[in-house]
């Protein structure tokens, strides 16, 4: 799993094969994650109960937030990586890396810090009441704790991918959906946790992950790796990363504002069961962007290093399979939906 690979063969191999060999695992690991996310809510729903299902519902708009900082210094970082290496640049790549791991420790540590301190004032704002309070903020409390694993597994998982290690950036995540699909309902129907017992098992796996992508950045065979001294920070790499990862940013801001709405809206017209059903059915809408979402993960390094090599025609190319395979998968997925 850990042989070494070279991602210069972004720059010359045939473009449909890296296509089809990057974006395959990462489709593998994302439906596998956003698959357990559909039975986590079962285990909730059945361990806990459907006003668990409403609470949780009410932490999408967190999550959605989590995911865009993850975003802004994952996609970003990844990207960059991936063009410093098309331009033969691999000690600046590098420096890419560190500052990404202490982007990440400031940037997650400041997110969990804030919305801990004013996490009941925050729920009720998304819409939660009496009733749903608990369960959300009790799930809340330990996924903030260890929101730091979450965007450091992220960041670097990303990076991993970018660096020629695409099976290897998919058996992380299928670990951390594996870990967390055992420990689960270990946690809530044997040791009676209830909706802390999901958090927890979310949490372990994460930090799972974390160990993995940290191991494999710390092994100096691994093409990419920690050097000593590059984890300093630099305005230059910075302004890079966040122009970037600016885009997937505010993707992700949108979507956790239309959840607010959207629960708002069902509180007052439905009450706490409607925003349970609304929570379900993200759930299954997940599932097929989450098939489109590991496509463009496959095709970022591969855009990159090629632009990072002044082959634009190359380039091209990939932005024209993937849109064309994004279009028949979404068309696929909205009759599938229909029907």
């Amino acid at each position: 799993m850990n042989q070494k690979r070279s991602p210069h063969t972004l720059g010359h191999e045939n473009i449909g094969k890296l296509l089809l060999e990057y974006s395959l695992p990462a489709i593998v690991a994302m439906t596998a994650s956003s698959l357990y996310n559909i039975i986590d809510r079962i285990f909730i729903g059945q361990g806990v109960g459907a006003l668990a299902i409403s609470g949780l519902a009410l932490t999408l708009p967190f999550m959605n937030l989590g995911v865009a900082i993850g975003a802004l210094i994952g996609a970003g970082a990844a990207t960059l990586v991936s063009i410093r290496l098309g331009e033969k640049r691999a000690e600046e790549a590098s420096y890419i890396l560190g500052n990404t791991v202490v982007l990440n420790l400031i940037l997650s540590s400041s997110y969990t810090v804030i919305t801990l301190f004013f996490l009941e004032d925050i729920l009720y704002v998304f819409g939660a009441s009496e009733a749903t309070m608990p369960y959300a903020k009790e799930f809340m409390q330990i996924i903030l704790l260890g929101n730091l694993f979450l965007h450091l597994y992220m960041g670097l998982n990303n990076i991993m991918r970018s660096s020629g290690y695409p099976h290897k950036a998919m058996f992380t995540t299928l670990a951390t959906v594996g870990i967390n699909l055992i420990l689960a309902p270990l946690f809530i129907f044997v040791f009676k946790w209830g909706i802390r017992g999901a958090a927890f098992a979310t949490v372990i796996s994460q930090f799972a992950g974390f160990i993995i992508t940290i191991f494999h950045f710390i092994n100096k065979s691994s093409f990419l790796h920690f050097m000593k001294g590059h984890f300093r920070l630099r305005g230059d790499i910075i302004r890079g990363i966040f122009a970037i990862g600016m885009s997937p940013f505010v993707i992700n801001v949108c979507a956790c504002l239309i959840i607010i709405i959207m629960n708002l809206q069902l509180v007052k017209h439905g009450g706490d069961y409607a925003v349970g059903a609304y929570g379900i059915i993200n759930s299954v809408l997940m599932f097929v962007l989450m098939v489109i979402l590991g496509l463009t993960q496959g095709m970022q390094p591969i855009a990159g290093y090629n632009f990072g090599a002044l082959q634009y025609e190359r380039v091209r190319i990939v932005f024209r399979y993937t849109v064309i395979a994004a279009t028949c998968i979404s068309v696929t997925g909205f009759f599938a939906g229909e029907l």
